[in-house]
């Protein structure tokens, strides 16, 4: 399976809704953007789509509303935790942002992921 290069446009949208608090670190996953807080990813880019991790409160809510669907990098392997956020959020900077510090708040909870050593 090839994975889409990220799009522009989502990567211009992804910067202006990335959170500049104190934690949160830019890496590339997937070849592209994405941001972590104590090594839980939260928020990225792939393709065209912007995705988020979301608490099972705040999952259950986005199944309530359409266009939330979840994240699948590969078709039949949905990251459970992980959402696409729909056109209709993203058209509402105020919404975006408003998912976007969900996700920050639940990956901040979480506990720390410790960096993986190098293969010997």
């Amino acid at each position: 399976m090839k994975i889409p290069g990220p799009s522009r446009p989502s990567v211009k949208l992804f910067e202006s809704l990335t959170p500049e608090d104190a934690g949160v670190v830019a890496k590339k996953l997937f070849g592209q953007p994405a941001v972590f807080v104590n090594g839980n990813l939260f928020f990225g880019v792939f393709g065209r789509k912007l995705f988020l991790r979301l608490s099972e409160a705040d999952r259950e809510s986005a199944r309530r509303l359409p266009g939330f669907i979840n994240f699948e990098p590969m078709p039949g392997r949905a990251m459970s935790e992980y959402f696409v956020l729909p056109k209709t959020v993203l058209e509402s900077p105020t919404r975006s942002r408003e998912w976007v510090a969900r996700s920050l708040r639940y990956a901040s909870g979480l506990p720390p992921k410790r960096a993986k050593g190098k293969s010997k």
